[in-house]
């Protein structure tokens, strides 16, 4: 890689990897749709929100200011429906759901946006941007909502490559005998109590999901913004929606450049969905393993494929992660502390770039490791774990204690014990007393070790189930 390595990107608009090229060099902006808060979030939730703080963080690597805006959806009939069944207000759910999603994603690794914005806090602002859409004739006022007109705008379908009549038979596009043509989706919509509503010039009622995001942006981004992110499920209607409502009421600009798309994690080869009935929840995942063992796992397939979700693959994510570490602290006390690098290697820095390639990214961490854990000098050594350790603190892998992280549910062996017992095995092993060797493999597999023979000496490892 060189300094002028272009960052390229599959723009689901353009149908192709494009070199980004953002609209001010200066400020580079993202949006990425948020949870909407009435439940705990599942790991098909969280994988849009890994990938696309790596993407932050990719990008604030290479350009000075980056303003990444992620809402929080806490006006939803979803939410309401949730106040409703609890006989609370829909505050006291969205708070409760949006404080475990920080929670959560924090213990995935995941960073805070520049800017999380509410959509209780723009009310305001959608009430103005209804009103230029029904002034310049791309909404309509119908029996107290508001609607906007997709045959208004020519645009209409581009994101998703759907014809009218496809839109039309899509599972989320609500038909009404109000509406001048069954895909006008809803900007405005009467409330009755007990559901939550506001004041507006079509009486009391709430926002639509669809004109929230695109608020929000405009708010925090501006008119137009570099990329806009989201779930594969994103794109139609509520992505299409925020096309034409955005690019109807800023006279024709284009809304976002670049449209990021993630494919779904499935459970048995299904989308994994609160409808189906499958989904694994992140916290409770977190009950059972590390949040870095999820984040490596939703890391392991590219972004744009499906990732099958299984226990196997937990594991196996926890068993690279666990051999990793061991090469980190084995290394560390066979030749000393060991630091980053300055920045990642150049390697590493061009998977990374062609279209957040994570599969490949994990590939070359896993290299180093194995160079590392081959390292006959401290030179050799430093180099190693420089390059693995840096590129990780970008990835977000690998930036525990060692020795923490291998403690795991064993932390009552002592390591003293641990080491006698690898030696009286070496030194059976030696003697070809090989019952003896596999005698102790076995005491150490109860106390919760596994034992890997490489390079002629023996590491070990605490096994976390």
């Amino acid at each position: 890689m060189t300094q002028t390595e272009p960052l390229r990107l599959y723009n689901t608009l353009k149908r192709e990897k494009q070199i980004f090229k953002p609209l001010d060099p200066g400020r580079v902006t993202l949006y990425a749709c948020g949870p909407t808060v009435y439940d705990f979030a599942h790991i098909g939730n969280a994988r849009p929100v890994v990938i696309f703080d790596l993407l932050h963080k990719l990008l604030s690597s290479r350009y000075p200011n980056v303003i990444y805006a992620r809402n929080i959806t806490d006006v939803d009939d979803k939410i309401n429906a949730a106040a409703a069944e609890q006989k609370v207000a829909i505050d006291v759910i969205s708070k409760r759901f949006s404080d475990a999603y920080h929670e959560d994603m924090a213990a995935l690794g995941v960073g805070l946006p520049s800017i999380e914005p509410r959509a209780t806090g723009h009310i305001p602002q959608m009430i103005d941007m209804i009103e230029r859409l029904i002034a310049s004739g791309h909404a309509y006022v119908t029996q107290q909502h508001v609607l906007f007109s997709i045959e208004s705008y020519d645009g209409y379908g581009a994101l998703s490559g759907r014809d009218l009549r496809e839109m039309i038979a899509g599972a989320r596009v609500e038909v009404a005998d109000f509406k001048k043509h069954p895909g006008d989706f809803v900007l405005w919509k009467p409330s009755v109590d007990p559901q939550p509503g506001w004041d507006s010039p079509w009486g009391w009622g709430r926002p639509g999901w669809h004109l929230e995001c695109s608020v929000m942006a405009e708010q925090h981004l501006g008119d137009s913004i570099d990329i806009h992110a989201g779930g594969q499920d994103l794109v139609f209607p509520h992505h299409e929606n925020e096309i034409a409502q955005s690019v109807c009421a800023h006279g024709g600009k284009t809304f976002a450049h670049y449209w990021l798309h993630n494919g779904f994690v499935t459970f048995n080869k299904s989308k994994m969905s609160k409808s189906l009935g499958n989904t694994l929840t992140v916290r409770d995942l977190l009950k059972q393993v590390p949040g870095e063992v999820l984040r490596y796992l939703l890391l392991s397939a590219h972004y744009r494929q499906p990732l099958d979700w299984s226990d196997a693959a937990v594991k196996q994510a926890r068993r690279t992660l666990d051999r990793v570490y061991a090469v980190l602290r084995d290394a560390a006390r066979k030749f000393g502390p060991l630091e980053a690098a300055n920045k990642p290697a150049a390697e590493f820095m061009s998977t990374l770039l062609d279209d957040i390639n994570t599969p490949q990214a994990l590939a070359f961490l896993n290299s180093e490791a194995r160079k590392l854990a081959g390292a006959t000098s401290a030179e050799g050594a430093q180099q190693a774990a420089g390059g693995l350790l840096a590129a990780g603190a970008l990835i977000g892998l690998f930036q525990s204690d060692p020795q923490e992280w291998l403690t795991g549910d064993t932390r009552g062996v002592d390591d003293a014990l641990i080491d006698r017992l690898v030696e009286d095995r070496n030194t059976a092993r030696a003697e070809k007393d090989f019952a003896r060797a596999d005698e102790i493999r076995d005491q150490l597999q109860e106390m919760g070790i596994a034992l890997e023979d490489v390079a002629g000496e023996t590491r070990w490892r605490r096994i976390n189930n």
